[in-house]
């Protein structure tokens, strides 16, 4: 059976140059393409592949905004560029629909979504190891041709992927719920802090003096690109509003509880959403771990985080997650480290052996 040797990766964006990264590893060559020229010779020189000089390929993966996958589909396919063909857009339906009014040939074409990214966006910001262990989904069709299946699935594979095999609608659905609406809310919340702009050039408000890690938590996806945003969200809107509403309403309960002081109402709110919570999964998509958090205070200063891990590995501690949070005007910050709770205490002495000061919540 001939293996994934080929692949033409269109769109030289994040995930397409984090692709392209990833099948160089793998040993395969990779050609690329995008309208952006700067962007094919940023990524070439990134050495995720060279530019495409229209040699057909085994696999061509569409890394386009979703509202443009049909239209390139169809050109690729009338210029016989690729055995098969599979995207990495969010929204896969109207996506594929909008291929079938096109004529293109649906059964080399398995739509595909990989559930990774960053704030960041551009070749510069891509990494081979950005799919490591993250979902991958694939949406075939009941006529989509078994070799353009293996040819996906090996796509997967070699990115490092987990496949999740789902229908296109049943897709939407769900990211509708999990990233979609997601994004709308943290962008909700962080244009209310245009309200608190200061009337003097120089003046920054109180609100952002007193900003913490969960403002940053909950705004740290705002930052997408508009376009690529306004074409998802257009490609799946009926779901997203549908979760949007859910939200919604339960923020309007809150608004109008606390309004009356019904403390119970927040209280289920709170509670919900613990629970929620706790349905996301942890490390390698495992259920959800309760860890012990240290908190310990670093100086601002280079090698200190380097001599944070190295003395967590004297100890012999697995670090399973760390987060930073920065004192504003001050020269240190506050690194939350989330450990076995078997491990808190030998790797709390270790630490305050070495010089840290240590809490744990």
């Amino acid at each position: 059976m001939q293996k994934l040797s080929t692949v033409l990766v269109v769109g030289v964006g994040l995930i397409g140059t984090s692709i392209a990264l990833a099948l160089r590893s793998g040993g395969v060559t990779v050609a690329l393409s995008d309208v952006d020229e700067d962007a094919v010779r940023l990524a070439r020189e990134l050495r995720a592949g060279e530019p495409w000089q229209g040699e057909p390929v085994d696999l061509g993966v569409l890394a386009v905004p979703p509202d443009l996958i049909a239209e390139v589909l169809a050109d690729l396919q009338k210029r016989g560029a690729a055995r098969a063909y599979t995207d990495v857009a969010s929204v896969k339906a109207e996506p594929t629909a909008a291929a079938a009014r096109l004529g293109c040939d649906l059964t080399t074409f398995v739509p595909g979504h990989p559930l990774a990214g960053r704030e960041r966006s551009g070749p510069a910001a891509a990494r081979a190891d950005l799919f490591l262990g993250r979902p991958w989904a694939l949406c075939p069709e009941p006529g989509t041709s078994a070799d353009a299946l293996r040819l996906a699935r090996e796509l997967i594979s070699l990115c490092g992927g987990k496949e999740v095999t789902v229908g296109a609608r049943e897709h939407d659905e769900a990211v509708a719920l999990v990233s979609h609406a997601p994004h709308v809310v943290s962008a909700a919340v962080a244009a209310a802090l245009q309200g608190a702009d200061g009337h003097e050039p120089d003046h920054r408000p109180v609100a952002m003096e007193l900003a913490g890690q969960g403002l940053r938590d909950v705004t740290r996806i705002a930052g997408g690109d508009v376009r690529l945003w306004r074409a998802i969200l257009a490609g799946n809107a009926l779901p997203v509003a549908d979760a949007v509403d859910g939200i919604a309403r339960d923020l309007a309960r809150s608004a109008a509880a606390l309004r009356i002081g019904d403390l119970d109402a927040i209280s289920d709110l709170l509670q919900r959403g613990i629970s929620g919570r706790g349905r996301i999964p942890g490390k390698h998509g495992e259920p959800a771990r309760d860890y012990a958090v240290l908190q310990v205070v670093l100086q601002d200063r280079p090698g200190e985080l380097g001599r944070l891990f190295n003395a967590s590995g004297l100890a012999e501690v697995n670090i399973e997650d760390v987060r930073l949070e920065h004192s504003p005007g001050l020269p240190v910050a506050v690194a939350e480290i989330s450990v076995r709770p078997q491990d808190s205490g030998r790797l709390t002495d270790a630490l305050r052996f070495h010089g840290w000061h240590v809490s744990t919540t």
